[in-house]
C-alpha cells in the first residue's frame, strides 16, 4: 500500500517543480502519455499527481481536454500578489497579538544573521530563498498553520516571476550598492512594538512595491520561455 503512495509523491514533487519553473509553457496542454513515459511512471499515479497540482493552482484541468500549464499573464500575477498581501498582512496582525517576546526576538536574531549574507549575495535564487524563509517564519508566529500553507503555495507559484524581477532589480543597481533588507527590518520593528497598524502598513508597502513590476517581469518571462532553439 505504501509503494503507490510513494510513487504519487515522487511524481507530485517532480511535476510541482517542473510546473513552478514553467517547464511546461503557459497554457500548454500536458501530454500525459509522453510525460509518463519520460518520467518512467504509469498513467494512474500520473493522473493523481496532476489532480493534486490542479487543486493547488499549478496546472488547470479542462473536462474532455485534459491538463494544461497554468496561465502566465500580468493580471494573473497581480491576483497572486494581492492574495499574498492579504495573507501576510493578516499574518503579521495575528503575530502582533499572539507571538511571544521570545519568538519575536528569535526572528529579529534570524534577520540579524541573514542580513549580511543577503546584502553581499549576487545570486538571486539565494537571496529569494532567504526572503521567503524570513516571511514564512514571520507567518509562523501568527499561530495559524493554514496561513502558512497558503503562503508557501503562493511563493511557489510566483517564484519564477520574483526571480526575474530580482535579477532585473540587481541589473539596475549601481555596482557596490547592496540590496538591503531595510523593509524587513521595518516590519519586525513594528512587530516588536506590537504596533498592528504600522506592521500591516509596512508589510503591504513592502509587497506592493514589487507587485507593480509584474507586467514587465511577465514580458521578460515570455521572452525567456520562448527563446528560439538554435
Amino acid at each position: 500500500m505504501t509503494k503507490p503512495a510513494s510513487n504519487v509523491d515522487r511524481l507530485y514533487n517532480q511535476l510541482r517543480e517542473m510546473a513552478a519553473d514553467f517547464a511546461f509553457k503557459p497554457d500548454e496542454r500536458i501530454n500525459e502519455s509522453d510525460l509518463a513515459a519520460r518520467l518512467g511512471a504509469s498513467r494512474t499515479p500520473m493522473r493523481e499527481a496532476l489532480n493534486r497540482l490542479a487543486a493547488e493552482g499549478f496546472v488547470t484541468f479542462q473536462s474532455g481536454r485534459g491538463f494544461f500549464c497554468r496561465p502566465l499573464t500580468p493580471a494573473r500575477i497581480l491576483e497572486l500578489y494581492e492574495a499574498r498581501v492579504a495573507i501576510e498582512c493578516e499574518g503579521v496582525r495575528l503575530a502582533c497579538e499572539r507571538a511571544s517576546d521570545q519568538q519575536i526576538d528569535a526572528l529579529v536574531g534570524y534577520l540579524d544573521a541573514i542580513e549580511p549574507l543577503y546584502t553581499q549575495s549576487t545570486e538571486a535564487t539565494e537571496m529569494l530563498a532567504m526572503d521567503e524563509a524570513l516571511h514564512t517564519r514571520l507567518i509562523g508566529l501568527s499561530g495559524n498553520a493554514e496561513l502558512e500553507t497558503m503562503l508557501r503555495n503562493l511563493n511557489d507559484r510566483i517564484r519564477y516571476i520574483r526571480l526575474i524581477d530580482l535579477r532585473r532589480l540587481q541589473a539596475r543597481m549601481d555596482t557596490g550598492q547592496p540590496t538591503s533588507m531595510t523593509a524587513h527590518r521595518g516590519i519586525l520593528t513594528a512587530l516588536a512594538a506590537r504596533d498592528v497598524t504600522r506592521a500591516e502598513t509596512a508589510m503591504r508597502q513592502h509587497i506592493s512595491r514589487r507587485r507593480e513590476e509584474a507586467t514587465e517581469a511577465v514580458r521578460v518571462a515570455y521572452s525567456q520561455l520562448y527563446v528560439p532553439a538554435d
